[in-house]
C-alpha cells in the first residue's frame, strides 16, 4: 500500500449509508408514519412496530457509527502519515482542531437555522469527538482500546448518574455529554461522549491499515474486520437476549425480529453498538476484498457520494428541513411515496456530487474545500 493511495473501499462504505441517510431523512420530513422510538426517553411499553415501517428507520440505524468511525479511521490515517513525515506536532494538532471545530459548529448555526430549532446532532458529535483526538493521538493502540471499550461497557452506569431515562427534556448540559433533550426549540440527540469510543476505534483500525501497510501485522484489514465483526454481533446477541445491563433501559418485549434489533440510539447503548459495528465491520470487510477484485470504479456511485459526503449532507440535509420549516412541505407522504423521493434525490445528487468533486480537486489549496 502506498502512502498516497485512497482506499476506495472506505468511501464505498460511507457512500453506502449516505443512501441509506437520505432515505431516513426523506422519511422524517416527509412521511406521515414515520417511526422514531429509537430511546427510552420516547418509546411507551407496547407501543406497535409495523414490519416495513420499523425497517425503514432501522436500517438507517449504522449511518451514524459508519459516519463517526469512518472520520476517525480516515483521520488517524492522515495525521499518521504526516507524523511519520516529520511534520510539526503543533500544526497537525491545530489542523485537527480546527477541522472538527468547523464540523462541530455546523449543527447549532446552518442546521439550526434550516430546521427551526437550536439543534445538536451527529456533526456536533463528529466534530467535539475529533477535536478530542488532539490529545487521544498521542496514545498507544491498547490505552485507546481499553478507553473505548471501558465506555461502552460502562456508560450506561455513567449515563445513568446524569441522566433520568424516564424524562425526554432533562439538563442540556448533562444531554451535550452523555444523555438526550428535546423541547420544541431545542434537539440534542447525539452526546459527544459515547459518539467519542466510536471515533477511538475508528481511529485504532487506521493505526491498524497502516501497519499493515508496512508490514508490522499479520492478519489483512478485511480478516481483522471478519473476526471483530462476528464477535461483535455475538455480544449484541447475548446483550439483547439477557435483556438486562447494556440496553440503555430499552428493553426486548418479546422474541420478535423487530423487538430483537428495536436498541437505543439516544442515547447509545452497548447493544446498539455491538450490532451497527459488528454489521459495518463485515460489510466493510466485504468491500475492501471487493476493492481488491474489481479495483476503483472513479465514477461509481458509491465512491462519488462517499468521496463528497460532508457536501452531500449538507445539500440534502438542508433543502429537506428546509422544505418543512418553510416550504411547509410536511407529512405529507406515504412509504412507498418516499422511497419514490428518495430515488429521485439520489439521481439529482449524483451529478452534483460528480462535478464537486472535480471542483474541489481542481483547488486543492482552498481552506473551505478542505473542510467540505
Amino acid at each position: 500500500m502506498t502512502k498516497s493511495k485512497r482506499i476506495a473501499s472506505i468511501d464505498w462504505m460511507r457512500g453506502f449509508v449516505m443512501i441509506i441517510m437520505v432515505l431516513d431523512h426523506v422519511s422524517m420530513a416527509y412521511n406521515v408514519d414515520h417511526l422514531a422510538k429509537d430511546s427510552a426517553a420516547n418509546y411507551i411499553v407496547g407501543t406497535p412496530l409495523p414490519a416495513f415501517e420499523f425497517f425503514t428507520r432501522w436500517i438507517s440505524h449504522i449511518c451514524a457509527p459508519v459516519f463517526v468511525f469512518l472520520a476517525g479511521t480516515a483521520l488517524a490515517i492522515s495525521v499518521e502519515r504526516k507524523v511519520s513525515r516529520g511534520f510539526d506536532g503543533k500544526v497537525i494538532d491545530k489542523d485537527i482542531l480546527l477541522r472538527g471545530a468547523f464540523i462541530a459548529i455546523l449543527d447549532p448555526t446552518l442546521i439550526s437555522i434550516f430546521g427551526g430549532k437550536l439543534t445538536f446532532q451527529v456533526l456536533y458529535a463528529i466534530g467535539i469527538a475529533m477535536m478530542c483526538m488532539a490529545f487521544f493521538r498521542r496514545l498507544s493502540t491498547p490505552t485507546l482500546i481499553v478507553i473505548a471499550l471501558a465506555w461502552i461497557l460502562g456508560g450506561e452506569w455513567v449515563t445513568s448518574q446524569f441522566w433520568n431515562f424516564d424524562v425526554a427534556s432533562q439538563s442540556i448540559i448533562s444531554a451535550l455529554f452523555v444523555g438526550k433533550y428535546y423541547t420544541s426549540d431545542i434537539s440534542i440527540s447525539y452526546a459527544f461522549v459515547p459518539w467519542l469510543s466510536v471515533m477511538i476505534l475508528g481511529w485504532v483500525f487506521g493505526r491498524y491499515i497502516l501497519d499493515y501497510g508496512q508490514g508490522k501485522v499479520k492478519f489483512e484489514p478485511a480478516t481483522l474486520l471478519f473476526i471483530l465483526g462476528f464477535s461483535a454481533l455475538a455480544a449484541f446477541v447475548v446483550v439483547r437476549y439477557f435483556n438486562g445491563y447494556g440496553n440503555m433501559q430499552l428493553y426486548r418485549e418479546d422474541f420478535s425480529w423487530q423487538q430483537w434489533l428495536h436498541v437505543s440510539k439516544y442515547p447509545i447503548s452497548a447493544s446498539f453498538i455491538f450490532l451497527e459495528l459488528g454489521v459495518m465491520a463485515i460489510i466493510l470487510a466485504l468491500m475492501i476484498r471487493l476493492e481488491n477484485i474489481i479495483g476503483t470504479r472513479q465514477k461509481g456511485v458509491l465512491l462519488v457520494f462517499g468521496q463528497t459526503s460532508m457536501m452531500f449532507y449538507l445539500v440534502h440535509r438542508l433543502f429537506l428541513t428546509g422544505s418543512v420549516n418553510f416550504g411547509g412541505l410536511t407529512k405529507f407522504a406515504d412509504l412507498p411515496t418516499t422511497y419514490l423521493i428518495t430515488f429521485i434525490m439520489l439521481i439529482l445528487l449524483y451529478p452534483f456530487c460528480l462535478w464537486y468533486r472535480s471542483y474541489k480537486a481542481k483547488h486543492p489549496d482552498s481552506v473551505w474545500l478542505k473542510y467540505l
